[in-house]
């Protein structure tokens, strides 16, 4: 493990990808809907957009088309009360787009972001005024994935000379590895940021069986200063040098599951950059999950502020007996 890097003030920088998101309206199959509401869905525009609600500043870094939905993508980030001024309209390329399909079995996505404006990103965007005072740099596996030159954008965030810390979210999305090996790609990326939030069955399916459990995914990623395994609605692990520390996840009512892990490294990122004790980082986090899981959407409320303050002190029993409604 490398020497860390303190979290100082100032704002997250979330860079990635965030198209225009189509869903049936009312929810049901996408063979069968007569309606699609409009969304926006983005990974790392998610994770801006639930700091933002948790009072940490935090800039969204990204590219749009000249278009209504890339217009609508700005508008809806902005309005969360994220800076979006580091973000690049790109008169030449389409805003992406995705379709969701929700079935008995889970929802699937069916992506339309080949030849993106932010698939056409590369490592310039690192040197934008916007990554100027920036206390961290959150990025997903999701970007290296999109082209060489968001690739490169990404090995060039996680040089050792970067003038922040960086997080890592694995967010392994198998559509977007079809032509390159996302597993030997991934670990390296991850194992050289200061933090990377990974979930157990990403991890598996990456790396193989052979990872069996939190502690097997830490003997594997070594160098990250935090490591947090999400075991989905089971627990999450945060290794921090030697120490482990796990929390439960909550009990919630499940709408839909989608931005669940964005929102949880929101909320553990935000524990953190509050300076609060690892375990109550954990619980931020698995309440600011609870807040996707409620809604079809990628981004919903957050629970009530005197909700969160108890759970966050609650004792062990109290805290695994409540249930998200």
């Amino acid at each position: 493990m490398r020497t860390p890097r303190p979290l100082r003030p100032g704002p997250v920088v979330c860079l990635g990808e965030t198209m225009a998101a189509l869903a049936p309206e009312p929810l049901g199959s996408l063979d069968d809907a007569d309606l699609l509401r409009v969304d926006i869905a983005g990974a790392e525009s998610n994770v801006a957009l639930y700091l933002a609600d948790h009072g940490i500043p935090a800039r969204w870094l990204s590219a749009v088309g000249d278009d209504p939905f890339g217009r609508r993508v700005r508008d809806r980030i902005a309005a969360g009360g994220v800076e979006v001024n580091g973000v690049r309209t790109d008169p030449d390329r389409p805003t992406g787009l995705l379709l969701k399909d929700p079935g008995a079995h889970g929802t699937r996505v069916h992506y339309h972001r080949g030849g993106s404006a932010a698939s056409a990103l590369t490592p310039d965007l690192l040197d934008d005024p916007a990554m100027e005072g920036a206390a961290l740099l959150h990025l997903s596996g999701i970007t290296p994935a999109l082209s060489p030159g968001c690739h490169a954008l990404v090995e060039r965030a996680l040089r050792p000379d970067r003038t922040c810390p960086v997080s890592f979210d694995v967010n392994y999305r198998p559509a977007l590895w079809t032509d390159r090996p996302a597993a030997d790609i991934l670990r390296p990326l991850a194992d050289r940021a200061d933090i990377v939030l990974v979930g157990l069955d990403e991890a598996q399916a990456l790396w193989g069986d052979g990872i069996t459990d939190a502690e097997g995914v830490r003997a594997f990623l070594s160098g990250p200063q935090v490591l947090v395994v999400k075991d989905g609605d089971r627990e999450a692990t945060a290794f921090t040098g030697s120490a482990a520390h796990s929390v439960p996840a909550l009990k919630v009512r499940v709408a839909e599951p989608v931005g669940a892990g964005d929102a949880f490294a929101a909320g553990f990122l935000s524990g953190l950059l509050r300076h609060l004790p690892v375990d109550h980082a954990l619980r931020l986090g698995h309440l600011t999950a609870a807040s996707a899981l409620r809604v079809t959407a990628d981004h919903g409320p957050l629970p009530d502020p005197g909700l969160v303050g108890a759970l966050l002190d609650a004792d062990e029993d109290t805290w695994r007996a409540t249930v998200i409604a």
